[in-house]
């Protein structure tokens, strides 16, 4: 169980169809009502002229028993650069669009345009085009907004870790975002954390399922416009005859069951005959899910324009456009490093260590600074990433190792983790930081009357306090560079 995460995760790699973890899958997936999506790819450009290459797939599954009540549920990786995709597009596409399995995702839309690409490059022509029924976790963060009486909606597009910590009291870990997801083995790592990017995904469902309950948003009568008619005069009147045309013969029991639905029964309705025409063995929903559908649900639709690649300089949904990574080697590595270090005495150096870090461990570049240490971040365009680790405290550790960095807590907190620069000698009061601070940065009310030390950088002006986050910080880098020992 991840550490940051308060339930056991159930996580299966599926890397082959011949698989037992592939056969779990398939199962899951007649057992489901509710599936969480989420995909992953190697880190893009937002100039690049193609649509990246999605390789892991994530389904985090809420299973139900076989007495029809929710039970456990499971997270599936699918591996797409070990799994034939043609041997898969149409068991996710029947489930994409699966009328008994409402999907969720965190603004999916752009993940299905990746998977689309991603599928009809590799002989699966049409790709994936609609996602339905469907509900976007953005949404039902409003929606949850909105219940809570006095509170405004905010307008402002939350993130998955904000919205995690707001609802489930959870501190997603983000760290791992723009790692290569297109390099094997996957490391332990970051099969949790993709886990666990889809398994909130349920529990944020299932903390708005449970209120709108309490809550009673679901009750409401039907409309006198259908309440009274027949069969043949709603399916006239609804229009969803050519629907019953396409239906197969062994689907002639959900055309009946439609007459009789979950939210009004005996009575026939557009939504009744779509949510019973499905492609593939499932569970059908149960009353709850079909009103939540039925109330909150949407779609997802693909045209053509959008699954053509656009240049943009605006930033996709959840990947920075930093540039590439590979964990592969690439020219020297911290292994082959041998003899002094490039700022030693005797090499003409000025016993200062000094950092250029690329754009991709930036979160490295603000932990060596935190410890005292020059690094500087380029806007180079092609970084060459030298470090092993993914986590940033590991980062700083195989640094400070490699080069034999000594740290002293005298240097804990001494450079400016926005532009890398000094601070000033002597501590601002209050009343200089205020000052200080005019028209450049908001010093809090609340500081006012704590008797706090101000510091400013001396290069980008920026002011730091000893609060309480100073020696939150001061204590976590003690600890990560063993400064006790």
């Amino acid at each position: 169980m991840d550490p940051r995460y308060p339930r056991p995760l159930k996580i299966h790699l599926v890397s082959s169809t011949d698989s037992p973890e592939f056969t779990d899958f398939t199962q899951s997936l007649t057992r489901s009502r509710i599936i969480a999506f989420d995909a992953e790819w190697k880190p893009i450009r937002t100039h690049q002229s193609s649509f990246p290459t999605v390789s892991l797939i994530q389904l985090a599954c809420q299973l139900i028993s076989d007495s029809g009540e929710s039970d456990d549920s499971v997270v599936f990786l699918l591996d797409l650069s070990s799994i034939p995709l043609p041997s898969i597009w149409e068991l996710l596409r029947d489930a994409f669009v699966s009328p008994d399995i409402l999907k969720l995702g965190f603004r999916f839309k752009q993940d299905l345009k990746y998977l689309s690409s991603t599928f009809s490059s590799q002989g699966c022509e049409q790709g994936f085009d609609k996602v339905e029924p469907f509900m976007d976790i953005t949404s039902i963060y409003q929606h949850l907004q909105h219940s809570q009486p006095g509170r405004k909606t905010s307008k402002d597009i939350k993130s998955l870790a904000t919205i995690c910590k707001e609802v489930l009291g959870i501190s997603l870990s983000k760290e791992l975002q723009c790692s290569d997801w297109s390099c094997r083995p996957l490391t332990e790592e970051q099969k949790t954390y993709a886990a666990i990017d889809a398994q909130c995904l349920l529990e944020i469902f299932n903390v708005f399922q449970a209120k709108i309950i309490k809550e009673g948003c679901l009750i409401h009568s039907p409309t006198e416009s259908t309440v009274n008619l027949g069969l043949k005069e709603v399916l006239e009147k609804l229009d969803v005859c050519n629907k019953i045309v396409r239906m197969k013969f062994h689907e002639a029991l959900d055309i009946v069951r439609a007459t009789t639905s979950f939210i009004y029964p005996n009575i026939a309705t557009e939504e009744g005959m779509a949510l019973r025409t499905r492609p593939r063995n499932t569970l059908p929903m149960d009353e709850l899910l079909v009103r939540i559908v039925n109330k909150y649900g949407e779609e997802i639709l693909l045209n053509d324009s959008d699954k053509r690649a656009r240049t943009s300089k605006r930033k996709s949904k959840r990947r920075s456009s930093v540039g590439l990574i590979c964990k592969e080697k690439q020219g020297q590595s911290f292994e082959d490093w041998q003899g002094p270090p490039p700022w030693d005495l005797t090499l003409g150096g000025d016993g200062h260590p000094k950092f250029l870090c690329d754009v991709m461990v930036e979160g490295l570049a603000k932990h060596l600074r935190c410890v005292g240490i020059n690094a500087a971040i380029p806007y180079s365009k092609k970084p060459e990433p030298r470090v092993k680790n993914l986590l940033k405290n590991e980062q700083l550790l195989e640094i400070i190792e490699t080069f034999q960095l000594k740290i002293c807590e005298d240097q804990l907190m001494s450079r400016c983790t926005k532009c890398n620069g000094r601070f000033i000698q002597k501590p601002l009061t209050t009343e200089e930081a205020v000052e200080a601070a005019k028209g450049f940065q908001r010093i809090p009310n609340c500081l006012f009357d704590k008797n706090l030390e101000f510091w400013q950088c001396m290069d980008c002006n920026q002011l730091y306090w000893e609060g309480t986050q100073y020696h939150n910080a001061v204590q976590k880098f003690i600890d990560v560079c063993k400064l006790n020992e």
